[in-house]
């Protein structure tokens, strides 16, 4: 089924401000907090919480944690060599952000099929790693 093109992001940060970026497997270069695709139907922050648990293994409602909605939905266009993923006049994705505060111990276990890597940076060092602009921003803005 092709996607459409709503999705999350949520940024992760735990209590000492440090930032979880994820390095994608199709592209070693993309370095991203946790994002993933609105399912027909599902409300953007059950997105939210399920995209954290598929990607890092953290499941906040088990662990008792909230994700924070920011209102903020941004805009911007597909990559190119995504794009057959999604509906076919499918070109802007639009997609809505939140956040969450991790304890500083907390266990990641990255999806395989998805991710390589992880790594803990400083708010700076996170946002100038981000591959995407809405990315960055967001980092910045906590």
């Amino acid at each position: 089924m092709l996607r459409q093109p709503f999705s999350v992001l949520v940024v992760i940060y735990n209590q000492n401000k440090q930032f979880l970026l994820l390095q994608r497997k199709d592209d070693p270069e993309f370095w991203q907090s946790v994002t993933g695709g609105i399912d027909r139907g599902e409300a953007p922050l059950a997105t939210a919480y399920r995209e954290l648990k598929e990607e890092t293994g953290i499941d906040a409602h088990v662990l008792g944690l909230e994700i924070r909605s920011h209102d903020v939905i941004n805009q911007y266009e597909i990559r190119p060599q995504w794009r057959h993923r999604y509906e076919s006049s499918a070109k802007i994705n639009s997609e809505h952000v939140f956040s969450i505060c991790v304890p500083n111990d907390i266990a990641v276990k990255l999806c395989a099929e998805e991710h390589t890597d992880y790594i803990w940076l400083d708010q700076k060092d996170a946002a100038n790693t981000a591959w995407s602009a809405s990315n960055k921003k967001e980092i910045l803005a906590l």
